[in-house]
């Protein structure tokens, strides 16, 4: 039954959810579940309520709606990353899917926490978010990700393989990407190509130097051990790997780092020693983080989209969250496509 009792307003001023209740004859509650898409409202309710919409011309708030479900939506980002390229990259995303999402992130360091603690903090977590997203290492970490596993915390990871029916995970190809760069020094005639490996601890970094591998394999060029060095993602561990690398007796006429802070790091060793990039030496990273531009020559790299990852994970994590009970619960492996970046730190050696 239509609702014929005029809103009575001030001219000029908005049109309230109220209104747009007292109007249709419901409460504001079954209004708001209306425009914000529930699907829990009788049908001739939600008629009513569209009908009283159109007729009163409400236009609702966006900014308090989406502020009253992200007041709703608490979640987590949780980090101990070493390169701060690549943790901007990560937030920028993270923080652009959140907002669209109207979710109220909470970004939280476990640096230096041991695991007794990380545990406590997983602890403590668990009873104020309503998901989790885990970039590398942590995402890693199988004792972490049951902490919030078993607490019933939707898990997110960024990066990672580790791919299960447990949590979902958004990653790039990181063998195929790695392979692609190694073919592309080839194409520039190395035959002696150095590798700065990754965390050993990590999925892609095993990824990475298969990777590496393949491409040698694919060239008929045999694989070297001496030409590979240990990494740890660190721009210090990148310095070591390169002066091993370049006090070979047969150094290397290329070097490959498996990110971009360790190839800049490389770049700054090749300079100490008097050496020309390219020129001398070709230098190239993984990650197309801003230390990749930083440096001179700008590094050839491998775009992987760590923002755009970010973003994803949020909108996966937050499916999840939101989902009815009555709809089944998915685990999501979403694959993003990389991009070989070229710019001049290789030539012909």
């Amino acid at each position: 039954m239509k609702n014929s009792q005029k809103v009575v307003r001030r001219k000029g001023s908005a049109i309230t959810i109220d209104e747009v209740a007292a109007h249709a004859g419901v409460s504001a509650m079954t209004v708001s579940r209306v425009i914000n898409g529930h699907s829990s409202v009788r049908e001739d309710n939600r008629e009513r309520v569209m009908r009283s919409v159109l007729e009163l011309d409400y236009r609702p708030n966006l900014a308090a709606s989406a502020l009253a479900a992200a007041q709703h939506t608490c979640i987590a980002l949780i980090y101990t990353n070493p390169s701060s390229s690549y943790l901007r990259e990560l937030l920028v995303g993270a923080m652009r899917g959140s907002t669209r999402a109207a979710a109220q992130m909470v970004i939280v360091t476990w640096d230096g926490l041991g695991p007794k603690a990380r545990r406590e903090a997983a602890r403590q977590l668990c009873s104020s978010v309503a998901g989790v997203i885990l970039p590398p290492p942590l995402c890693e970490s199988k004792e972490i990700v049951d902490a919030f596993v078993t607490a019933g915390i939707p898990v997110v990871s960024i990066a990672s393989s580790h791919f299960s029916d447990r949590i979902s995970c958004v990653r790039i190809d990181d063998r195929m990407a790695s392979q692609e760069m190694v073919a592309h020094l080839i194409a520039h005639g190395h035959t002696r190509i150095g590798y700065i490996t990754g965390d050993p601890n990590q999925t892609a970094s095993a990824h990475r130097s298969q990777g590496y591998r393949d491409a040698l394999a694919a060239a008929g060029i045999g694989y070297d051990a001496a030409l590979v060095q240990p990494g740890y993602f660190t721009y210090r561990s990148g310095l070591d790997a390169a002066e091993t690398l370049l006090t070979l007796p047969q150094p290397p006429s290329a070097i490959f780092a498996s990110n971009d802070d360790m190839a800049s790091a490389v770049v700054s060793v090749a300079h100490r020693r008097g050496l020309e990039v390219p020129g001398d030496l070709s230098v190239v990273g993984f990650d197309d983080t801003s230390a990749s531009t930083m440096v001179w020559p700008e590094l050839t790299t491998i775009h992987q989209p760590v923002a755009e990852m970010a973003d994803a994970a949020i909108d996966i994590l937050l499916r999840e969250v939101r989902r009815s009970p009555a709809s089944p619960r998915l685990t999501v492996n979403q694959v993003l496509a990389h991009e070989l970046i070229v710019r001049d730190s290789v030539s012909r050696p």
